[in-house]
C-alpha cells in the first residue's frame, strides 16, 4: 500500500494536476462563455426568440452545475480520474450530436443535457483534486487553475467567431466536439492523492456520498445562501455580453474583441486574487464580501452602457466595462472555491464543491431565460444586466454574514498553532480567520 504522507504536498505532482484543471476550466466555463457568439445564428436560422435560444446556453450550465454533486460523488467512490474522463468523451458526443440538429429541441438535448452532464462530470472532481494537493498556497493554485476560464476566452472567442463564418454553426460545432474530447486525456493527469484525514472507506448512502450533511454547519448555510444568489446574475455575461455587443452594433469581431477583453482581465484578476489570499492579510470570508460586490457593480456598468449615447461612445464604454467587470469576476472566482476547506475541511472539498456548482445551477437555469426575456419585452440588455447586478449584490450582502466578514472590534487570540485543516478556518466570531499559510495569518482587528 502507498504511505499516506504528512499532509498536501503543497507542490510536486499538484502543479501537473493544476494545468490539467486549467484545461478542464477552460474546456467547460471558457467554452460556455464563448458560445453566446453562436446564438444570433441559431436564432436566425430556427427562427425562433432571443429568449428560447437562450434556453441553449442556459440548460447547459444548469445541467452542469445542478448534476456536479453526482460527479463529486462518483469522484469520491471511483476517483476524478476515470469520472473526468468519461465527462470528457459526453461533452464531445454532446457537441457532435447538436451539429446535426434539427430543432432547438435537438440543441436542448445535445447541449443542454448530455454536454452539461459531460461537464458535470468534469468540473468538480478536477478543482477538488487539486485542493487536496495543497495548503499554503491552495487559494494561488486554484486561481492558476481558473485563469483557464479566462484564457480560453480569449483564445475561443475570436477562434469561434472564424469558424462561424466559415463553416457555419454545424460546423462550428463538430470541430468544437473535437477540441472538447481533450477533457479526456487531462482526467487521466488527476493521480490520486491519500492524505492522513480521509475516511477509511467511501461514504454509504446517496445522502452522504452527496456531502448534504455540509447544510448543517451554519458558516456553509450562509455561503451556500449567498452564493445561490450569485449564481442569478453570474451566468448571464456568459450568454449574452457577445449579443449585447452585436445589439449595440459592434459586429461579430467586436463582439469578440469585448468578450477578449473581459477575459483578460478576468485571467489577470484570478492570479492576483489568489495570490493576495494566500498571503493571510485579509479574512477570506471578506474578500469573497468584497469581489462579489464588485462583481455586481460591474454587471451593473455593463447595463447601462447604452445610456452614453452614440455607438461610437457604446463602443469604448462597453470595453471599459467589460474590463471590469472581468477584473471583477475574476478577483471573486478564485475565493468561491478556496474557502471552502476552512468551512467544510479538506476531506469534504469535493462534495462542497459539486454543492456550491449546483445552488449556483439555479441562477444557470434562470438567470440567462429571464435576461432573454427582459431583452424581448424592452429591446435592449440593459434591464437584464441591471437586474442580475442587482442578484450579485444581493448575495455579497449575504456573504457579510460569514465569521470574518466584518471587521471586529476586538483583537483576535491568536492560536498557538495553526489549526488541521478539518473545517476550522472559519471558527467562531472571536477568532482570527485564517488562511491555508497558517501562522502568517493576519489577525482580524479593526473596527
Amino acid at each position: 500500500m502507498t504511505p499516506k504522507p504528512a499532509g498536501p504536498p503543497d507542490g510536486g505532482w499538484g502543479w501537473v494536476v493544476a494545468a490539467a484543471a486549467f484545461a478542464v476550466n477552460g474546456l467547460s466555463y471558457g467554452l460556455l462563455r464563448s458560445l453566446g457568439l453562436a446564438l444570433p445564428d441559431l436564432a436566425e436560422h430556427f427562427d425562433r426568440s432571443t429568449q428560447d435560444t437562450a434556453w441553449v446556453s442556459a440548460l447547459a450550465l444548469a445541467v452542469q452545475q445542478a448534476a456536479s454533486p453526482v460527479g463529486s460523488a462518483l469522484s469520491t467512490r471511483w476517483g476524478a480520474r476515470p469520472v473526468v474522463m468519461v465527462g470528457g468523451v459526453l461533452t464531445s458526443l454532446g457537441f457532435v450530436f447538436s451539429a446535426f440538429a434539427r430543432s432547438l429541441l435537438h440543441l436542448y438535448l445535445g447541449l443542454g443535457v448530455l454536454a452539461g452532464s459531460g461537464w458535470a462530470l468534469v468540473f468538480a472532481p478536477a478543482l477538488g483534486t487539486l485542493s487536496r494537493y495543497f495548503s499554503r498556497r491552495r487559494v494561488l493554485a486554484v486561481g492558476l487553475a481558473l485563469t483557464g476560464n479566462g484564457a480560453s476566452s480569449l483564445l475561443l472567442a475570436p477562434t469561434l467567431q472564424l469558424l462561424l463564418d466559415s463553416f457555419g454553426w454545424r460546423g462550428a460545432l463538430l470541430l468544437l466536439g473535437a477540441v472538447t474530447l481533450h477533457l479526456a486525456p487531462c482526467g487521466a493527469l488527476l493521480r490520486p492523492l491519500v492524505l492522513p484525514d480521509d475516511p477509511p472507506a467511501p461514504p454509504r448512502g446517496p445522502l452522504a456520498a452527496l456531502g448534504l450533511d455540509l447544510f448543517a454547519r451554519r458558516a456553509f448555510l450562509v455561503f451556500a445562501l449567498g452564493t445561490a444568489l450569485v449564481g442569478g446574475g453570474y451566468f448571464v455575461p456568459y450568454v449574452h455580453l457577445a449579443p449585447h455587443a452585436l445589439d449595440l452594433g459592434l459586429g461579430g469581431y467586436g463582439a469578440a474583441l469585448v468578450l477578449a477583453v473581459a477575459a483578460v482581465g478576468d485571467a489577470g484578476a484570478r492570479f492576483i486574487s489568489g495570490w493576495l489570499a494566500d498571503q493571510g492579510w485579509v479574512p477570506l470570508s471578506r474578500l469573497l464580501a468584497v469581489f462579489g460586490a464588485l462583481t455586481g457593480l460591474g454587471l451593473l456598468a455593463v447595463g447601462l452602457v447604452p445610456l452614453v449615447g452614440s455607438q461610437e461612445g457604446c463602443e469604448g464604454a462597453l470595453l471599459v466595462a467589460a474590463g471590469a467587470y472581468g477584473l471583477s469576476v475574476g478577483s471573486y472566482a478564485p475565493l468561491v472555491f478556496g474557502v471552502l476547506p476552512g468551512l467544510v475541511g479538506v476531506r469534504g472539498v469535493v462534495q462542497a464543491t459539486g454543492l456550491v456548482m449546483m445552488l449556483m445551477s439555479l441562477g444557470g437555469l434562470l438567470g440567462p431565460p429571464l435576461s432573454g426575456f427582459l431583452r424581448d419585452e424592452t429591446g435592449d440588455f440593459t434591464a437584464s444586466f441591471l437586474a442580475c447586478g442587482s442578484f450579485i449584490l444581493s448575495g455579497s450582502f449575504i456573504y457579510m454574514g460569514l465569521p470574518g466578514a466584518l471587521p471586529s472590534c476586538r483583537p483576535a487570540s491568536r492560536p498557538a498553532t495553526p489549526p488541521p485543516e478539518r473545517g476550522e478556518l472559519l471558527p467562531a466570531p472571536q477568532v482570527a480567520l485564517l488562511s491555508p499559510g497558517g501562522p502568517q495569518s493576519a489577525l482580524d482587528t479593526a473596527c
